[in-house]
C-alpha cells in the first residue's frame, strides 16, 4: 500500500524538543476503543467534505458524530461530540488551522487529529505535528489509506502519508546537522518576513547586500524553505514578528 505508518517511535529522535513533548502526549491515548470509532470532520469545501463521510459511513468500524467548515464550527463540534478522530482541512476560511489545532487539547484531551490537506512540504507537516497532529494525509490519497490512518492514531500511533515521510525524514536530520538558527539569521529572517528587500536590510544592519543574502541563503538551507513566502510563513509561526 502507497502509504507509511508511523508509531510514536519513529519521529522521536528526528524532531527539536518541542515534538517529543507531543510524542509523550500522544501516547497517554489509550490503544484501545471499544465499538466503532467516533470521527468529526471539519472541511470547508462541501463537496469534499460529503465524499469523506459517505466513504466512511459506508466503511466498516467508523461512526460519523459531525461535520464543520469554520473554526467556530469545529470548536463546537468537538465540544458536543466529543470525537475519537478528528479529520481536519489545514486552511479554514478563516485561514490556518494550526491555531485550532492548538487549542483543541483544552476542548477534549486526548483527541486525535489527522490533517487533510494540499500541503507536503517539510515545514508544513512540522509545523503541524509540532501543534499536536498525530496524523498527516495529503489529499488524493487513497480511501484505503485513510482509513489505515485513523485506525492507526486511534490506537494511539502517528500515520503520515507516504508523500511527506521521506521529506520529513530529510528534513529532521539536516536540522540536527545545522543546528538552530543564529542571532544573526534570525534577525535577518525577521526583516526579511516584515518586507524588507536584502539591500535595505544591509543598510539597517551595516552589513554588504552580498553577506544578507548569503545569510538568507544559510536560513534557507537550514529550515529546508525556499523563497520569501515560506519564509515568512515560518518567521509568523516562529513568533518572529510580535515585536513588529
Amino acid at each position: 500500500m502507497d502509504v507509511t505508518s508511523a508509531a510514536d517511535d519513529q519521529g522521536r529522535g528526528g524532531y527539536p524538543p518541542s515534538q517529543r513533548s507531543v510524542d509523550r502526549a500522544a501516547k497517554s491515548r489509550p490503544t484501545v476503543l471499544s465499538g466503532p470509532i467516533r470521527v468529526a470532520l471539519v472541511e470547508d469545501h462541501h463537496l469534499v467534505r460529503e465524499g469523506l463521510r459517505l466513504a466512511l459511513a459506508a466503511a466498516d468500524g467508523f461512526e460519523i458524530v459531525g461535520e464543520a467548515s469554520s473554526r467556530a464550527g469545529a470548536l463546537d463540534l468537538v465540544a458536543t461530540t466529543k470525537p475519537d478522530v478528528l479529520l481536519l482541512d489545514l486552511t479554514l476560511p478563516e485561514g490556518d488551522a494550526l491555531p485550532l489545532l492548538e487549542s483543541l487539547p483544552a476542548i477534549q484531551p486526548g483527541l486525535r487529529v489527522i490533517i487533510l490537506t494540499m500541503h507536503s512540504d517539510p515545514e508544513t507537516v512540522r509545523q503541524a505535528l509540532a501543534a499536536g497532529a498525530a496524523g498527516y494525509l495529503v489529499k488524493g490519497a487513497h480511501l484505503e489509506e485513510l482509513f489505515a490512518a485513523i485506525r492507526a492514531v486511534a490506537r494511539g500511533q502517528r500515520y503520515l502519508h507516504s508523500s511527506v515521510t521521506g521529506a520529513i525524514v530529510e528534513d529532521s536530520i539536516r536540522w540536527y546537522r545545522s543546528g538552530p538558527l543564529s542571532a544573526r539569521e534570525r534577525e535577518i529572517l525577521r526583516l526579511v518576513a516584515s518586507g524588507h528587500p536584502p539591500t535595505e536590510i544591509g543598510t539597517m544592519l551595516g552589513i554588504s547586500v552580498h553577506t544578507v543574502r548569503r545569510h538568507i541563503a544559510n536560513v534557507s538551507e537550514k529550515l529546508g524553505l525556499r523563497g520569501n513566502n515560506a519564509l515568512t510563513r515560518y518567521a509568523i509561526r516562529s513568533g518572529l514578528l510580535t515585536d513588529d
